[in-house]
């Protein structure tokens, strides 16, 4: 199978949603697992889970992991450019023409269990291509990011070395709770006897929801808020510096990421790589130097240009909470427009609300892609106007990030943030458009 036919083969598995409420989905997905092979079960794994920030920390994990000379499988959701990214090793993703070919190889395992459990999904056939990729790659271990949840997410099936919620706030509602506590319960159902989980949570009745479950099951839980402390060092143009203290050793990390968030995801990530065996753990200066590597696309990613682009997805109120501390924080007395599609699920009001204080501008707009649907931009107009704030609807996405930058002055900050699938294709863009002229 080529890649096209393997990505039209795909679209057609779409329907997320639904599956997400099948109680016996895990059925499904360790069913299918079996027929490839169990390839999960091939190398050792971290799972991560979380409402934000768990494919930053999935990465640093990742980057310190390869750094140390491990083989280091790295699966992530959602992509940014292009499917491939969800299967990752030592950085690189797999190739089209081997994606194409392990689609292919896998359809005859997709009809047996689709007889008994129904059709896996897109996000299940992704999540199975990676474990198989992994395996066939002879990974020395794989950083799993979760889906949605954690209890009856796919990914738990696993049983990794390590476990990690980095933190709990509203999203999903509609699958997980309408609660912070029953989000926060949903997501500890990766904890497993005997395995340590790490976690980043603060919220008082969410964390205590963790460490329920995790005594439950005979889960040790370790708080990265009550055992690291953060030193913090001189700002830097395009990254920052700081000290992470942890029980275990002291140290000096380089982000080349902005945002005050990523300090909270490096920390989670050290003291995850602290919770290896000797088999795996990096040393402190393998971590160092894996994280001063890190590259994560879509993440207060800043691209300086008259007016300067920050790209980052911001697709849930929390997420968009952090992403406005951040500018704030990074950019004292700039200027904000920000460029957003939100999904028709999301709270449109909740996401767009932490910006206002930043005094910004906004232009919405919005987004095409299979199974997603997007709010109607004059409809996001309507919303920001109620909140007491401006902002303009233009329905083709480039031409409202070519207008945005054109209004703006040489000094402001364009954002571009909302869904992951708006972010994506105005990233595309700027890359092909843009960034490639030296004159910017």
């Amino acid at each position: 199978m080529t890649f096209q036919s393997a990505e039209s083969y795909l679209l057609g598995l779409i329907n997320e949603n639904a599956s997400r409420r099948m109680l016996n989905r895990l059925d499904r997905i360790r069913a299918f697992l079996g027929e490839l092979g169990n390839p999960h079960e091939a190398y050792p794994t971290i799972h991560v889970a979380g409402t934000s920030g768990k494919g930053s920390t999935s990465t640093m994990i990742a980057a310190a992991l390869q750094a140390s000379g491990k083989r280091t499988g790295l699966h992530t959701k959602p992509h940014v450019t292009t499917v491939t990214e969800r299967a990752r090793v030592d950085g690189i993703a797999i190739p089209e023409d081997a994606f194409g070919e392990l689609i292919g190889e896998m359809q005859a395992a997709v009809d047996r269990v689709s007889f008994e459990y129904g059709r896996p999904t897109y996000y299940e056939t992704l999540l199975a291509l990676a474990f198989l990729w992994f395996a066939r790659s002879e990974v020395d271990v794989a950083v799993i990011e979760a889906g949605v949840g954690g209890m009856l997410d796919g990914t738990n099936v696993l049983r990794p070395r390590v476990s990690v919620i980095t933190n709990v706030a509203l999203d999903h509602t509609d699958i997980l709770g309408e609660t912070v506590e029953e989000i926060a319960r949903d997501k500890a159902g990766i904890a497993k006897a005997g395995i340590p989980l790490v976690s980043f949570v603060r919220e008082a009745s969410a964390r205590r929801a963790i460490e329920l479950a995790c005594a439950d099951v005979g889960a040790p839980f370790i708080s990265v808020a009550d055992s690291v402390t953060i030193e913090q060092r001189r700002g830097e143009r395009y990254g920052q510096s700081f000290a992470a203290v942890t029980p275990v050793d002291r140290y000096e990390i380089s982000l080349p990421v902005l945002g005050g968030f990523q300090q909270e995801n490096a920390a989670t990530a050290i003291r995850t790589l602290e919770q290896l065996g000797a088999d795996l753990r990096p040393t402190r200066e393998q971590i160092e130097t894996g994280f001063a590597r890190t590259v994560i696309p879509g993440r207060m990613e800043f691209f300086p240009s008259h007016p300067g682009v920050v790209f980052d997805i911001a697709h849930n109120p929390d997420k968009a909470a952090h992403l406005a501390a951040a500018l704030a924080e990074t950019f004292p007395g700039r200027r904000f427009t920000f460029v957003m599609a939100i999904a028709d699920s999301k709270d449109a009001a909740q996401v767009i609300r932490p910006f206002l204080p930043l005094g910004a501008s906004f232009v919405f707009t919005t987004f095409s892609t299979a199974g997603r649907t997007a709010s109607r931009p004059q409809r996001l107009a309507s919303i920001a106007d109620e909140l007491g704030a401006w902002g303009r609807a233009i329905s083709d996405p480039v031409d409202a990030f070519s207008i945005a930058r054109r209004n703006a002055d040489s000094e402001a900050i364009i954002v571009v943030t909302g869904s992951t699938f708006v972010v994506a294709e105005l990233r595309a863009w700027w890359m092909a458009n843009v960034q490639s002229n030296s004159n910017v």
